[in-house]
């Protein structure tokens, strides 16, 4: 009998290049065991029979495994598993192609003026996203350290690769308490960095975020985390990001003065 090993990891990995469970698990015992019959494959994945017998059309399809024509039962085998970076490639070209595309009709569709919602931590990195399209500096009011949530590592790290080739600067007015809160920052900002504390007696849970067109309003912040259910309010307007940013830097001349980071 044929046994199949196959973690939830495996499962996310497979779906992400488009395969179902019952093609993952197939092609998993291929792998493993090598040469096999429908038979052996549908009992060891508890995969009724005329299932597997779809998956693995679907797997030879798409030239992840190989019919061996038998005069008893027909087995199969596994291709090289050097063959699913093939897959990512394939699924790179055919969104470059359609990209430009998609990318024409997005800015054809915007307007001067709207106003949406994003949602946790998958809206923390749709805001780094913005942020590098635009590729204007960044002002921030009240500023927690949120960007640090180590659940946003790998986003907030490849983001501030790309904004330091953009040249992007983040002219932040830190929340008083982060003093207190997390006191190795901002000296560990990846970024280059400009910034001031607001006064002791102004802190508060909130904060706003600028940049380009773009106003951001953070609620219910905490020291250097991103919740999973914070609600990001985002204007998207000239005329209030021109006054947003007249009103930042009055706070700025009244704050205290820090050093600036160049990295």
């Amino acid at each position: 009998m044929v046994a199949i090993i196959t973690t939830n990891m495996d499962i996310k990995i497979y779906k992400s290049l488009g395969l179902s469970p019952n093609e993952a698990k197939i092609y998993e015992a291929l792998v493993e065991k090598g040469e096999s019959s429908i038979s052996q494959i549908a009992i060891a994945g508890k995969i009724h029979r005329r299932n597997a017998y779809d998956a693995i059309n679907r797997l030879i399809n798409k030239g992840l495994c190989f019919l061996i024509v038998s005069s008893k039962e027909n087995r199969y085998n596994a291709v090289d598993p050097n063959k699913l970076t093939e897959l990512v490639a394939e699924q790179k070209t055919e969104l470059d192609k359609a990209l430009p595309e998609l990318l024409s009709k997005f800015r054809r569709r915007e307007v001067p003026e709207e106003a949406y919602i994003y949602r946790g931590l998958e809206g923390q990195k749709n805001i780094f996203r913005d942020m590098l399209r635009v590729g204007k500096d960044s002002y921030f009011i009240g500023a927690k350290g949120g960007w640090y949530d180590p659940k946003i590592e790998a986003a907030r790290v490849a983001f501030f690769k790309e904004a330091n080739k953009k040249g992007i600067k983040f002219i932040q007015l830190f929340d008083h308490e982060i003093k207190v809160k997390m006191p190795e920052f901002p000296g560990h900002f990846s970024g280059k960095l400009q910034f001031r504390f607001l006064p002791k007696e102004y802190a508060t849970n909130s904060a706003i975020h600028i940049f380009g067109d773009y106003v951001i309003t953070y609620t219910g912040l905490v020291f250097g985390k991103v919740s999973d259910d914070i609600v990001f309010f985002v204007i998207r307007s000239k005329d209030l990001a021109e006054s947003y940013r007249t009103w930042f830097w009055y706070m700025w001349e009244q704050s205290k003065e820090q050093r600036k980071i160049n990295k």
